[in-house]
């Protein structure tokens, strides 16, 4: 299927790892002239070796001037972006006994402003030229109170809002916007989560693991490929008419409606 992405310059945020470099990299291959950033020059270095005619920034997120100057930068040389996909940051699996008024500020920190602090300006620059697509991969444990994931979860539920909410606002305006909640996916973070999970229920990694795969009724873990596909999908004109929702894709996992 010809997605129709050729020439659109995306902006994807968390681009150099995980969820995000798959989306890069399968817009790059649909035609799209992309721009990454992460907090690492290192990871951006690496992920550009394999994203031909890529653009890299690194820039912290978690500062709203920061992130404000970075999306002004590529706006003006690179050209006025078609597509932003937020996937930067996470907020760290927290033990709830070891949680801590600190930890949830943290949370937010690291999940909710890095999105926040870049949809802002390109919301209103996308809405002023009257047309655009926002896709924030948020993630699941904003539905599902985990207690392992509970400060990262109010990130994502509070992302959630904020998506529907600006989608609301801003669909007059030409802008679509859309939530996306992976599942449990082969990235680098599904270890730093099992970390959390083992230590809460005194068990190893490993068997951490293999419960939380086994749990999954699909029976098994999300490739950031099958993530980027549907990314890509909702990025497209294919998908003129998708805004204000959040998508779980999680192997039915979470079977409910709401």
């Amino acid at each position: 299927m010809d997605l129709g992405l050729e020439g659109k310059i995306a902006l994807v945020s968390g681009g150099s790892k995980g969820i995000g470099f798959a989306c890069a990299k399968l817009l790059t291959a649909e035609g799209a002239r992309i721009v990454i950033c992460s907090r690492s020059p290192s990871n951006i270095d690496a992920a550009l070796s394999v994203l031909p005619g890529a653009v890299g920034i690194a820039v912290d997120l978690r500062s709203g001037d920061d992130a404000k100057e970075a999306v002004d930068r590529v706006w003006q040389d690179v050209g006025p972006f078609d597509i932003l996909v937020n996937s930067a940051g996470a907020a760290k699996r927290t033990p709830v006994h070891d949680l801590s008024p600190q930890a949830w500020r943290a949370a937010m920190d690291d999940k909710y402003f890095p999105y926040i602090n870049v949809i802002d300006p390109v919301v209103k620059k996308m809405a002023d030229r009257g047309s655009g697509v926002i896709v924030n991969i948020i993630g699941n444990g904003g539905k599902v109170a985990s207690p392992t994931h509970l400060a990262g979860g109010a990130a994502n539920a509070a992302l959630m809002l904020a998506t529907v909410g600006l989608a609301n606002a801003y669909a007059g305006r030409g802008v679509r916007i859309v939530g996306l909640n992976p599942g449990l996916t082969q990235t680098g973070r599904v270890s730093e989560g099992m970390k959390a999970v083992a230590a809460s229920q005194g068990i190893s990694e490993h068997e951490a693991l293999r419960r939380a795969r086994d749990s999954i009724p699909i029976g098994r873990l999300a490739d950031p490929a099958e993530i980027a596909s549907v990314v890509a999908f909702l990025c497209s004109a294919k998908a003129s008419y998708v805004t204000g929702v959040v998508i779980n894709m999680d192997g039915a996992s979470v079977p409910i409606v709401v």
